[in-house]
């Protein structure tokens, strides 16, 4: 378990995490079909993304929101399965009091994907 917050801590938990991700047979095909080879890049981005958001390190630029309202055929299992993974590896890897930041911060983005895709939030 790490107990430091930092790139480090957060490369390996996107890393491991995602890992998961290409795995999930629900998830898989969602992000295979969005990401193709691009994997390495996303992963970086991804590293980039949270280290902005638990570091405040300002390193990711873009549009979260935009980018994934690109996708189609997105439901609320997607939601489910993504969310209880990322809870699994934030719990295992962190602090509670760590963890729950993370997780506080990946049901934010969550509810306002949901907003956007569904009108509403499906999965908390």
């Amino acid at each position: 378990m790490h107990h430091e917050l930092n790139r480090q801590s957060i490369d390996t938990l996107v890393r491991d995490f995602y890992a998961d991700v290409r795995r999930d047979g629900v998830l898989q095909p969602v992000f295979d079909g969005a990401i193709g080879a691009d994997w390495e890049v996303h992963l970086e981005r991804m590293v980039d993304f949270w280290s902005s958001v638990m570091l405040s390190s300002g390193e990711f630029k873009g549009n979260v929101y935009g980018k994934h309202m690109q996708l189609r055929g997105i439901q609320a299992e997607h939601f489910r399965r993504w969310l209880g993974l990322f809870e699994a590896h934030a719990r295992r890897m962190f602090a509670p009091d760590l963890a729950e930041a993370f997780l506080a911060a990946a049901r934010r983005i969550a509810a306002s994907l949901q907003y956007g895709y569904f009108g509403r939030v499906e999965v908390a």
